[in-house]
């Protein structure tokens, strides 16, 4: 499978400030490109890689207009991440935006005697079917709670809830920032994964892109690990960005199908 993805941000600084991509496919794309210039110069780019293959892109701006510009084929698909012990402590805990402590009630109720890919497909088409897409509806403070009182939200609401309600059962999950051919409206996506079997299988309560054509950017234990933009500093404005994701194919994507990210 090819695929094709760009991101580009315009941001206007009003002074001196660190900013911090997570723009760029986890683990290096074979075909891949990075500028990022203020008023037409190019600035200082530092590269960090985690565990995950999560990359952070590091540059120091001042006042003016910062253009950021990603681009990236991947072929093939990527090999399954290894999981250690810190992997289930970690994903296991409740976390800023998915208070897992707080929904332990509501997921024993709806999904008790449920385990392993069964129980991934029950909580993907609960939250589904409970929540409806809304993108003037989200709060970027709110968490899962929030999100399951509300019953709307984006897609990152929808996978800190699927992440809140596995965490509550025991089961370790994450979200995960990823571009996502097929995608209508475009934008940067967010999935949940959740460890069965020794495997990170793909839950995405939206169903708006085939899971097996998703793209890995950044994984976390929620938005706060998985942003595309962490400013310190002076105040940025996020002026204008576009995103693609295009595939040389869109699959069917069945929901109780256990898939990987690739």
């Amino acid at each position: 499978m090819r695929r094709d993805v760009t991101s580009s941000l315009s941001l206007d600084a009003t002074g001196p400030v660190h900013l911090v991509l997570a723009v760029a496919a986890a683990h290096a794309a074979a075909e891949e490109s990075l500028t990022v210039t203020q008023d037409g110069v190019p600035l200082d780019v530092t590269e960090f890689e985690d565990q995950h293959g999560t990359r952070l892109h590091v540059a120091d701006a001042t006042a003016g207009r910062v253009e950021v510009r990603y681009a990236a084929r991947i072929d093939g698909r990527a090999a399954d991440l290894p999981v250690d012990e810190l992997d289930r402590l970690r994903y296991l805990r409740p976390s800023r935006y998915c208070e897992s402590d707080t929904l332990a009630p509501v997921a024993a109720d709806e999904f008790a005697g449920l385990s392993g890919v069964e129980l991934l497909a029950a909580v993907s088409s609960w939250v589904g079917t409970h929540l409806t897409y809304d993108g003037s509806s989200t709060d970027p403070t709110g968490g899962a709670a929030a999100t399951l009182l509300s019953r709307r939200g984006v897609c990152r609401d929808f996978a800190h809830l699927v992440v809140a309600l596995l965490r509550a059962l025991d089961v370790p999950a994450r979200v995960v920032a990823v571009y996502a051919p097929g995608l209508e409206p475009m934008d940067f996506h967010a999935v949940a994964e959740a460890l069965v079997d020794g495997r990170w299988l793909v839950v995405d309560a939206t169903a708006l892109a085939p899971r097996s054509t998703l793209v890995r950017i950044a994984t976390g234990r929620d938005a706060a690990d998985t942003a595309f933009l962490t400013t310190i500093g002076e105040p940025v404005e996020l002026v204008a960005m576009e995103v693609t994701a295009t595939a040389d194919a869109l699959p069917e994507d069945d929901v109780r199908a256990p898939v990987t990210l690739g």
